[in-house]
Parts: structure tokens; C-alpha cells; sequence
């Protein structure tokens, strides 16, 4: 991204694919991929340097607009997120005007998630339940195992007290020993795998 610097003042932004009047200058598209920051500072056309201090994982946080700033003495031209706004994790509403929050909607994603896990074996249970034949043990003691990780999950979910905790359950975190093989598990945990 390009802005165009007049007389100290951030004039506009040019897209960076084709030509740009300057002043009484044309200037070909070549500036943008052929100039150096140099020549294109030279005549008032600098590279937006994008500073992400402040942006936040938009799963779990609404971001401002980007300001743009020039400074003229280190010759650039800066956009900077404000303060993000973290996202209800509350349901608010009722009804046709409820708005779900990060909790029920996180929920429902682990729901999508358990489902899927046991859709496969589904058949297994329909067979049971119209033959008669037995389905394997070790197949009842899994899918049970998935729908107790399942809740689980939920529990940790509906007892998160913050966005910020909410994020902390899927980030994953090496928790092997110091020397020893990186194993990264998240504090949310996996849905049981069936051997």
C-alpha cells in the first residue's frame, strides 16, 4: 500500500497498479515495483509501513480502522490500529433479535465437531438398533469417549470468564520438557482418536 505525501499531509492513497498524477508529473505504474523507497519518497509517494501493535485475533475482537500518520522527520507513513473491542461472549437478545455470543457460538462449533467425529460410526448403531447385531465394545466405549470429551470441552467453554480466556483454550503450547521432542496440545483438549 502507497501514500501520497503534499506538503506534509496525507493526500490519498494510490493503489499502487497503474500511473499517478503528481503535481504538473505523470508517473508510470513502473514506480511502484521498479523505484526504490527512495526515489518514490522523492517525490512524495511512500510505502505504508503497517503496524499491528494493537489488532487483535478478530475471532475473538472487533479492530478499529487504521489511522495513517506521516512523519516527516524518519520520512514515513504509518497505520496503526487503535484500542480492539473485545466481542461479546454472552448471548444478548431474545428470540428473532438474539445475538449469540462467543460462548453459545464456540459451542455449537464443538457440537459440529462431535457430530462429525461420530457420523461414520453411526451406521453401527442403526445396524445394532434394526439387526439386533451387537455392535463392538470397543466401538460403544469410543463414541461414548467422544461425546465425554465433547462435554467436557463445552464445560470449559461455558466456564471461560473472558474473551481472552476463551482464545487461551485453542492456543497450543508446547508441553514437553525442556530438551525432550515439542508436543503441542492446547488447553481445550482432542476429541479421542479410534484406534
Amino acid at each position: 500500500m502507497f501514500a501520497v505525501v503534499t506538503d506534509g499531509s496525507i493526500t490519498s492513497f494510490p493503489k499502487g497498479n497503474k500511473g499517478i498524477k503528481i503535481g504538473d508529473n505523470q508517473y508510470p505504474a513502473a514506480i511502484y515495483t521498479l523505484w526504490t523507497e527512495t526515489e518514490r519518497n522523492a517525490i512524495g509517494v511512500y510505502t505504508v509501513v503497517i503496524n499491528n501493535t494493537n489488532k487483535k485475533d478478530e475471532e475473538y475482537y472487533t479492530n478499529t480502522n487504521q489511522t495513517y500518520t506521516y512523519d516527516a522527520d524518519a520520512g514515513t507513513v504509518t497505520a496503526t490500529y487503535g484500542s480492539a473491542t473485545a466481542k461479546a461472549i454472552a448471548d444478548a437478545g431474545s428470540g428473532e433479535n438474539l445475538v449469540e455470543g462467543l460462548k453459545t457460538k464456540h459451542k455449537k462449533i464443538i457440537d459440529r465437531q462431535c457430530a462429525g467425529q461420530l457420523a461414520p460410526s453411526d451406521w453401527r448403531v442403526i445396524r445394532e438398533q434394526e439387526t439386533g447385531t451387537d455392535m463392538d465394545s470397543d466401538w460403544k466405549t469410543w463414541r461414548a469417549a467422544v461425546r465425554t470429551k465433547c462435554n467436557a470441552m463445552q464445560t470449559l467453554i461455558t466456564n471461560a470468564a473472558n474473551v481472552d480466556a476463551i482464545a487461551t483454550l485453542y492456543a497450543y503450547v508446547n508441553t514437553a520438557d525442556e530438551g525432550d521432542p515439542i508436543v503441542l496440545a492446547r488447553p481445550l483438549g482432542e476429541f479421542p482418536v479410534k484406534s
